[in-house]
């Protein structure tokens, strides 16, 4: 199906990685709505954590309290803690920097997953009504030691897509550290743009660009 994903891509991915976490949430809410296992999920896999999450979220999109205009910030704030408590922002946050990472003191460290969680947080807190009929299908489990990887794909009327959610297990819990669409890792491209910036202004130039970024998102929310 790689044909039909070049030719109707621009419809989810616009070039941008962004596009990638708005993706993800289409996917949370597809998986939800009108999931179709085509595999046997056992009880502790990672799978069964992937739709633990999905069924959490599922009780705050079908929460009629949350769906009024004046709950809109309560409902996104549900959808964040749900999301947060199954990514690890930091593990996402150091592959993004590679080697960069190491160089950084604990101060750095911590303003950077801070920085990074917002971008993701804003990114898909303002696509919460992405859905549109796209169905799922989980297709596939494969673990090595404390790794695992989803595989699900993601069926539209003109479009399937393949998906992959990317799981460490850390004191028992499965937490999400990278999303795969059709080859395209999300970790891969943010580190390929951070790594830009870094080239041309440093770690420092990083920051500034994140807090820029979050600092515009936070004004447009208030509005």
């Amino acid at each position: 199906m790689s044909h039909v994903w070049n030719e109707h891509a621009s419809s989810f991915l616009t070039g941008k990685v962004y596009g990638v976490l708005v993706l993800f949430l289409v996917t949370l809410v597809a998986s939800v709505f009108c999931s179709a296992p085509v595999v046997a999920v056992e009880p502790g896999s990672a799978t069964t954590a992937v739709k633990k999450t999905l069924d959490q979220v599922l009780a705050i999109l079908g929460d009629e309290q949350l769906k009024t205009p004046d709950r809109s910030r309560d409902r996104i704030a549900a959808l964040e803690k749900i999301i947060g408590e199954r990514f690890d922002y930091e593990e996402m946050g150091k592959r993004t920097l590679g080697f960069e990472w190491k160089k950084l003191d604990k101060a750095q460290q911590k303003e950077f997953v801070s920085l990074f969680e917002k971008l993701l947080l804003n990114t898909y807190a303002g696509n919460v009504n992405s859905y549109s009929g796209e169905q799922v299908q989980y297709t596939k489990e494969r673990r090595k030691g404390k790794f695992a990887e989803v595989q699900t794909k993601i069926i539209a009327k003109k479009l399937e897509i393949p998906l992959a959610y990317r799981l460490v297990k850390k004191s028992s819990h499965w937490w999400i550290y990278d999303v795969v669409i059709d080859g395209i890792s999300l970790v891969r491209n943010f580190r390929g743009q951070f790594g830009r910036i870094i080239k041309a202004k440093g770690f420092s130039g990083l920051l500034d660009k994140l807090r820029i970024k979050a600092e515009k998102k936070s004004k447009a929310s208030v509005k």
